[in-house]
């Protein structure tokens, strides 16, 4: 397609969500092209907010916003408040790039946040590479993204290798010598499959078998009918959302006994998905990325608390704290950019950072690293969806 960025934002099918203080196009760049005014700092999101994954681009979204909130009422970042430009992508890697595309040229954004999937990340950073956009903290962990440092690409989140690691290491020290893996049909599923296999061999723990399931699966029988076949020492599951319910549902019905696993994407909506499963969520087990939302012992979390109570945010989930979490260090980038921010003075500030605490969350950059996050630890949910160490 020879179409120019401007021309294929021009197509965008998506609503515009304005999320901050003032009218959303009242600012206008200093220097028309930037997103920076001497009042606002305008940020770009394209991510799920429809759909059967929807959860995780709602609660994304409700996080940073928050902090972003939060901000605004003291003041903002060196005088200027933040703005959050949100389109809906429904998780399809096309609009996400007819959205990046638009909130670059037409919303002038300075840089982009919350971007949700291992495809719809894809789409996107070619046209923000392009632009010189930051793209920062996609809710994305797969490995080929982490590889090399990209100058315009910083995480927070720790990598699925880091998740998937501390799983299968798990797996390994109680003695389980053999796993199946029932992954997501998609370039997310496949790729963080591929990192699986390898991590399993280096731990000695046999890939017996491994099974797609398409994204909008309503019935996965004829996985569970496989995986009885197979008799595999525990299933873990490389998927996201309602997809993950579907699975579990079929599996607790087939009668079958082997524990089950799941990265931190698998489920979203906790409470939700206990209610659904009536009860069968109970003993599944799923990496974390953030400390559990009501732990208040930990400082960040009691923050995030307390602004939901200020702000009289509804939504709390892991997905919205993690979101609560990104905005606060994103902020801080911005702070450490100075009264004159500009893309290169951000990048910079970021890479500022070294090693520090956010709360007692850890997160490391440099010039050579923008991986963020290394924590991940393992929890298992009861059957009213609650989550236990």
């Amino acid at each position: 397609m020879k179409l120019s960025i401007s021309r294929r934002a021009m197509v965008a099918g998506s609503a515009a969500l304005a999320l901050g203080p003032g009218p959303l196009r009242s600012a206008r760049a200093e220097n028309g092209t930037n997103g920076v005014t001497d009042t606002a700092i305008r940020i770009g999101q394209s991510a799920v907010f429809s759909g059967p994954a929807k959860d995780f681009g709602v609660d994304y979204r409700a996080g940073i916003k928050l902090y972003f909130d939060r901000v605004n009422k003291s003041g903002g970042v060196n005088g200027r408040k933040i703005e959050l430009v949100t389109y809906d992508d429904a998780y399809d890697p096309a609009k996400t790039a007819v959205n990046t595309a638009k909130l670059i040229d037409e919303d002038k954004v300075f840089a982009l946040t919350g971007y949700v999937a291992t495809g719809n990340l894809a789409a996107a950073m070619p046209l923000a590479e392009k632009a010189g956009v930051p793209m920062f903290a996609p809710l994305v962990g797969t490995t080929s993204f982490r590889t090399k440092t990209n100058r315009y690409l910083f995480h927070v989140r720790a990598g699925y290798d880091l998740e998937l690691r501390k799983i299968i290491s798990h797996l390994s020290t109680i003695g389980i010598q053999s796993i199946a893996v029932v992954y997501q049909d998609s370039a997310f599923g496949k790729s963080n499959l591929a990192t699986c296999e390898e991590l399993a061999a280096d731990h000695k723990v046999k890939v017996v078998k491994t099974f797609p399931l398409a994204i909008a699966a309503e019935d996965a029988k004829p996985v569970v009918a496989g995986l009885a076949d197979a008799k595999p020492g525990a299933v873990l599951m490389i998927m996201a959302g309602r997809m993950v319910e579907v699975f579990m549902r079929d599996y607790r019905a087939s009668g079958a006994g082997a524990p089950l696993y799941t990265l931190s994407v698998g489920i979203t909506d906790a409470a939700g998905s206990a209610k659904r499963l009536d009860g069968k969520l109970a003993g599944l087990v799923t990496a974390s990325i953030v400390p559990p939302p009501q732990a208040q012992r930990v400082p960040i979390v009691a923050d995030y608390q307390h602004d939901r109570a200020e702000f009289g945010e509804k939504i709390d989930s892991y997905t919205a704290l993690e979101g609560y979490i990104v905005a606060r260090v994103m902020v801080e980038g911005l702070r450490r950019a100075g009264k004159t921010l500009t893309r290169d003075s951000f990048i910079a500030g970021l890479e500022s950072i070294g090693s520090t605490r956010f709360g007692d969350f850890p997160v490391e950059y440099s010039a050579k690293n923008h991986n963020g996050s290394t924590f991940v630890d393992l929890e298992m949910y009861t059957r009213d969806g609650q989550l236990r160490r």
